[in-house]
């Protein structure tokens, strides 16, 4: 299991004076839309500079027509990112066009689908999708794998289900992990260290645990200790 720390904070300053306290370690980074969107492809840039072995999530969900995803993917796939992620939602030939469209590169950045976000309740999600989470997100995890992707964002909870609906090496990677069973915030279907090893999740997302400890060096150890 690989740990990935969401750099969520307020100033391209402070997420960039975190990466640095973080640089001897061996981590994914999730950079999100408010981050991008301020910052743009100088920070993660700016982000390989500190440590070159960073293995860089770009965060954006991307949603819209099939052949608007596969443009904007084109040209995230030339930036200096290790992963992005699109929705499962916007359908399976979007998926698959994204996909082909990546075939051209030599090196290209994985890509996760998101079946259904952290922050839904079962009750607002059915109201949204007009089932339940662990039926839909079965549905989009198997459209991803038939799609050709590298694995879905999922809850911890849905981890080991869809494992075992495509593939052991089919990634999942889980938000809303709470390591030592700290407060949940606005998420909804969190999960400590534990239930996600017995979940064989692949890549943990840890947030505000790490950001707001006092000293976030000293809770990445003890997570990657753990871990």
């Amino acid at each position: 299991m690989q740990l990935c720390i969401a750099l969520d904070l307020p100033s391209r300053s402070e997420n960039l004076s975190l990466a640095k306290k973080l640089e001897k370690y061996d981590l994914w980074l999730k950079i999100g839309f408010r981050t991008f969107i301020r910052d743009g492809e100088a920070f993660l840039k700016e982000l390989k500079s500190i440590n070159p072995s960073f293995r860089l999530f770009l965060d954006l969900k991307l949603y819209d027509i099939p052949n608007t995803m596969a443009d904007a993917a084109e040209e995230i796939a030339k930036m200096d990112v290790d992963m992005f992620n699109i929705h499962a939602s916007a359908g399976k030939k979007a998926m698959q066009t994204v996909m082909q469209r990546l075939e051209t590169f030599e090196k290209r950045p994985l890509v996760l689908a998101v079946t259904a976000l952290t922050s839904f309740d079962y009750h607002t999600f059915k109201e949204i999708y007009g089932a339940d989470i662990e039926e839909k997100a079965k549905q989009f995890a198997l459209q991803s794998y038939q799609a050709g992707l590298d694995g879905v964002v999922c809850s911890v909870y849905e981890s080991a289900m869809i494992k075992h609906e495509t593939n052991r090496s089919f990634l999942t990677l889980t938000p809303g992990i709470r390591p030592f069973g700290e407060k949940s915030d606005d998420q909804k279907r969190v999960a400590d260290l534990e239930t996600a090893k017995k979940e064989h999740v692949d890549i943990v997302v840890v947030g505000r645990p790490v950001y707001r400890a006092d000293r976030p060096e000293e809770t990445v150890e003890k997570i990657l200790q753990a871990l």
